[in-house]
């Protein structure tokens, strides 16, 4: 299947995926669309979206969910930062807003294949040096704001906010491999997890879907 026996480093060269550069590009209209969502004032969008969230003062303001659009969700509030998620195949797990509150971080774990690469860029990251990092298997990285960091989360990973008073946030995008993958097999496995939810819903929503959708 795919992601057995894809080439696997730890970080990812940012330059050569598009997608880091219009995120970075547009880095300064993400921030005030960010800022837009958080002050619609209609409600608190940020939740856990899973097991591990809950106790690490980590939450996400969801934009996509299983690869598609959230229902009734404004995204009249971001249009580009919702353009450039969209020109990647987003993966069957989030793409989002993260927010990791002072002191905290997000515990070791791995994610279970490599189809899937995860890029983050820093939205609003706390102020003095070396304060919000990601460690990926050996390598560790600091988050700047209007910076992308490409990883691959099959690696052991952890996170931390070293900030006693500023908040963490990060732009958050799961999606399937286009550095190594093909476009048959990126559609294939689209497919699959298009069933795969089919039948959760058939089944009854699980906790996180219910939350989103």
């Amino acid at each position: 299947m795919p992601g057995v026996g894809l080439p696997r480093v730890p970080f990812l060269d940012t330059s050569k995926l598009a997608l880091c550069r219009l995120l970075e590009e547009n880095y300064e209209t993400i921030l005030q669309e960010y800022r837009a969502l958080v002050e619609d004032g209609k409600e608190d969008r940020f939740q856990s979206v899973t097991s591990l969230n809950y106790e690490a003062g980590w939450k996400t303001l969801v934009l996509f969910y299983n690869g598609h659009r959230i229902p009734k969700f404004p995204y009249h509030l971001c249009p580009v930062t919702t353009r450039i998620l969209e020109t990647v195949p987003i993966g069957g797990r989030i793409a989002g807003f993260n927010r990791q509150a002072p002191n905290s971080g997000i515990p070791l774990h791995t994610d279970g294949n490599n189809m899937w690469l995860t890029c983050q860029m820093g939205i609003q990251i706390p102020q003095g040096d070396d304060k919000a990092y990601i460690r990926v298997g050996p390598e560790t990285r600091y988050w700047s704001n209007g910076k992308c960091l490409l990883y691959d989360t099959t690696f052991v990973h952890e996170t931390r906010n070293d900030s006693l008073e500023e908040e963490r946030i990060v732009l958050h995008v799961d999606f399937f491999n286009t550095l190594s993958m093909s476009d048959l097999e990126i559609k294939v496995m689209q497919y699959i997890y298009e069933i795969r939810e089919k039948f959760l819903k058939a089944e009854g929503s699980t906790k996180v879907e219910a939350q989103i959708l």
